[in-house]
């Protein structure tokens, strides 16, 4: 997976930050969006980060997520 791939919430993830469903939990399964960053360094250092790709969903949502709860659309 790269930056600015299509792809869609293959598994069952519950966020409690959506912007139309605050503070209320929120299946992300089936919801589609573009891979805006991969994350592998912080401040110029190698990270190995639990949850390294940032996903938008739309123009106020963004979600981290592992590689495996993904699908390449």
């Amino acid at each position: 997976m790269k930056i600015s791939d299509r792809v869609r919430v293959k598994e069952s993830v519950v966020v409690y930050h959506h912007p139309e469903h605050r503070n209320q939990p929120f299946d992300l399964k089936g919801t589609e969006g573009e891979i805006s960053a991969v994350v592998t360094q912080w401040q110029g250092r190698p990270v190995s980060a639990n949850l390294p790709i940032l996903v938008q969903f739309s123009k106020k949502f963004k979600a981290h997520l592992r590689e495996n709860e993904l699908e390449v659309i």
